[in-house]
């Protein structure tokens, strides 16, 4: 056979709308017969600056229409209608720019593709994480990275740094770049499938598919951008257009393979795995049609002994963006600026939900729940203490040493969130759950001492949670993943820390929250919603 070299990912398209940020930092000039791009390195720290920012309060216009469709689709749910008008909301009070789209502003990440006639002088990365780390500080963005000081003590970097930076290189003279915000619920939710030949027939994959469909849940805030990936030279390529994939990058591949090994879209099975989506009954979140908006299915080449499968979703806060710089100037993605033209005129129907006073003797607010079943869509008015990984671990070894457990933890429902920082003249920085299923490991021992007994978060969790509330009468109540700047907005009024100062974003905080919206998803009578459509 002779040689032919076959471009793995060969984009057939490219139909992106960029606004222009500036003419400046860029100029050409002749070496030869090569026009070579000169980069002023601060063009790259302007360019990451402004795309994460943009992408932090800003969404692309076809996601917003994809949610607008969910609300006028007919066989939707009230769960699905419900969820997506509020995400609708969300995106129309994160547009103001004071509140980005959800507390957990993400890892920051950068795939880029530089032409070999692209000149900077400088190290690329550094800039790149520069302007990161600018948008970061002046904008009101939560610090999420946590670097190990010895293999088991860690600490805040206090700058969301390091971001990741991957630099490749190609032919030609512009550098074109991918940004990403991933948020840890949407990062957790990308799985590696180490299989076989075996896989590589329409009944295995369909029954693989609709295995592997139950383990995405709900933490990563659906309805999902969903993209599986089948092949791959090897793990970390497989896992890197899941990535991509999830992100709309590989939108415009061919449709069909060849024999160079090109990666394509399978048409076909993107609609299968859709329908298995729907199938789910998942929902958006508490049960429906909408899982996802939309899937991705890749085809990639493999070793003849390896198959691996990858699969990753974009979350509702679809935090992506596209940027370029040619000699014409620093270009990013043109985001919707105008969210509010996909709300409905009304707000879909929906059936009144059920206040819950949280200003009781917790025995009373218990009762008051005990009355109704799971899905029970609440209103909740009143206190509650914040609390996830790091405070929990923190209680833990309270009780480990022979001291009490808090006495909050046992007055009030606990809340697992962690805030970004709050805007000037606010109550609160963005707020939304964070994902439940972190803290299961300490719920039977925090019940067994009186503690979480109500617990407030998203997306499913263990049957060991399940028991526990069962055998010490306690409840999980689901909060709607997505939404935190009009939870902070609207529905919390005060925030004060009470504990655990020094932990910064994670430490334990006491807020009063009015019309605040969640769901019963594990009860004191052993039901859980999710168990329900799992079987």
């Amino acid at each position: 056979m002779d040689f032919h070299y076959q471009e793995p990912y060969p984009i057939l398209k490219e139909d992106t709308q960029y606004r222009k940020i500036t003419s400046e930092y860029v100029k050409t000039e002749m070496v030869g017969d090569r026009e070579i791009l000169t980069i002023d390195p601060k063009g790259l720290e302007l360019l990451a600056e402004n795309a994460l920012a943009d992408v932090s309060f800003m969404l692309r216009s076809s996601h917003l229409q994809k949610l607008k469709n969910i609300i006028d689709d007919p066989e939707a749910t009230d769960n699905d209608r419900f969820v997506a008008y509020n995400l609708l909301q969300n995106a129309a009070v994160a547009i103001e720019g004071a509140l980005p789209s959800c507390q957990d502003t993400g890892t920051a990440i950068c795939a880029a593709k530089k032409g070999e006639n692209v000149y900077t002088g400088a190290v690329d990365a550094e800039w790149i994480s520069k302007g990161i780390y600018n948008t970061y500080q002046k904008r009101n963005l939560r610090y999420s990275q946590i670097v190990p000081l010895t293999m088991f003590e860690e600490k805040n970097s206090g700058s969301n740094l390091p971001a990741q930076i991957d630099i490749y290189a190609e032919i030609g003279n512009e550098y074109k770049f991918l940004f990403l915000a991933k948020g840890g619920g949407s990062a957790n939710k990308t799985f590696l499938y180490q299989k076989t030949k075996s896989l590589l027939n329409e009944n295995s994959f369909d029954a693989f598919v609709r295995e592997r469909i139950m383990d995405l849940g709900t933490a990563a805030c659906p309805p999902y951008h969903l993209a599986l990936v089948i092949g791959g030279t090897s793990a970390e390529a497989n896992l890197a257009a899941v990535k991509k994939a999830s992100a709309g990058y590989y939108d415009h591949l061919p449709t069909e393979g060849n024999m160079g090994g090109q990666a394509f879209r399978d048409l076909e099975w993107e609609k299968r795995v859709q329908k298995i989506c729907q199938e789910s009954s998942i929902g958006a979140q508490f049960g429906g049609k909408y899982l996802t908006h939309d899937v991705r299915v890749i085809r990639l080449p493999r070793h003849a002994a390896s198959c691996p499968v990858g699969m990753g979703v974009s979350c509702s806060a679809d935090r992506n963006i596209k940027g370029k710089i040619t000699k014409d100037g620093i270009f990013v993605e043109q985001l919707e600026v105008n969210p509010k033209q996909f709300l409905p005129l009304t707000p879909p129907h929906l059936e009144p939900a059920v206040p819950i006073d949280l200003n009781q003797p917790m025995p009373a607010i218990l009762a008051e729940l005990s009355k109704y079943p799971i899905k029970t869509r609440l209103s909740l008015n009143g206190t509650l203490i914040v609390a996830r990984d790091i405070a929990h671990a923190k209680i833990k070894e309270l009780l480990d040493s022979g001291k009490a457990m808090p006495e909050y933890f046992k007055n009030h429902p606990i809340y697992y969130a962690g805030p970004a920082k709050t805007p000037t003249g606010m109550a609160s920085g963005s707020f939304g759950p964070t994902t439940a299923g972190r803290m299961d490991v300490y719920v039977d021992e925090f019940q067994s001492h009186g503690g979480s007994m109500i617990m407030l978060a998203k997306g499913n969790r263990s049957k060991d949670v399940t028991n526990a509330c069962h055998k010490y009468g306690g409840f999980y109540l689901g909060s709607i993943g997505g939404p935190a700047a009009i939870l902070a907005k609207e529905n919390i009024t005060s925030v004060e820390v009470v504990d655990f100062e020094e932990l910064g974003m994670e430490a334990v905080r006491k807020i009063e929250i009015k019309n605040f919206p969640a769901f019963i998803i594990s009860d004191d009578k052993g039901n859980d919603f999710f168990d329900s459509i799992a079987h």
